[in-house]
């Protein structure tokens, strides 16, 4: 069995984000990038299934350069190889074109699954997962809290706010899974050695067929077109209370409209 997990990398959850000033995209250059906390759970996963079925992870990611740092991480939690696509002309590539570049990158490569976190932490849209499985003609089987795979068949738990949905199709399929699916291994210092010798393919663009007017900031659906930094924390008010203490406050919830 052979499956592609999908890791991307994002600011620090902690760290103070900003805007660029040219382009008001995310300044990603200036904040510590991490391996995005939800994907961590798809590479745990990937690699129980594989284990269980003699398989093969491929840890895979688009990103600028220092996002083959993501790939790495997978690769020292135990992946066995990965795929780096990287080129200028994708910054600023909005949910649509990251979806096409996936799904072109990874459709004739032979992958009986392809693994998904649920979300990204720097956008939380919840919707690359299903935009891959629509553009390669796959069953999308999203937001699974078990995944069970026997022979060509994929079953799933799909979360609710009730329980969860049995949800089944057939391999090649496409799977998304929710934190509360497994507990992601640490990378071992062993696997941490491992992880230098084992390969890392660099796609770019132009070998995955794609123009470059499909991607990118200008061909991003929408745009952030101002952007000012958050204003300091207001000081709050102190209420003395003589006796009146419970009319001011009153007073002062009327003020801003609560009551």
């Amino acid at each position: 069995m052979k499956i592609a997990v999908c890791v991307k990398q994002v600011p620090d959850t902690w760290a103070e984000k900003k805007l660029s000033d040219s382009d008001n995209t995310l300044d990603r250059a200036s904040v510590e990038a991490v391996m995005n906390e939800l994907d961590e759970y798809a590479v745990e996963e990937a690699l129980l299934i594989s284990e269980a079925n003699d398989g093969e992870v491929v840890a895979v990611s688009m990103g600028p350069e220092r996002a083959e740092e993501t790939v790495r991480k997978a690769l020292q939690m135990g992946a066995d190889s990965g795929i780096h696509i990287h080129d200028e002309s994708l910054k600023g590539s909005d949910a649509l074109a990251t979806s096409l570049v996936l799904a072109e990158v990874l459709k004739d490569r032979g992958f009986d699954l392809i693994i998904f976190g649920s979300e990204s932490t720097d956008a939380r849209m919840s919707v690359v997962p299903a935009m891959v499985a629509e553009r390669l003609g796959r069953p999308q089987l999203t937001f699974a809290n078990k995944v069970d795979v026997d022979g060509g068949t994929v079953k799933i738990q799909r979360l609710t706010d009730y329980g969860y949905d049995e949800v089944e199709g057939a391999s090649p399929a496409v799977v998304s899974v929710v934190e509360k699916i497994n507990e992601p291994r640490y990378p071992s210092f062993k696997g941490i050695m491992a992880a230098k010798k084992k390969p890392i393919e660099t796609v770019a663009l132009a070998e995955s067929g794609i123009d470059a007017g499909q991607v990118g900031l200008g061909a991003a659906w929408s745009e952030v077109a101002s952007a000012a930094p958050r204003p300091p924390k207001a000081a709050g008010v102190k209420i003395d209370d003589e006796g009146a203490g419970g009319s001011k406050i009153a007073e002062f919830l009327s003020e801003q409209k609560f009551i």
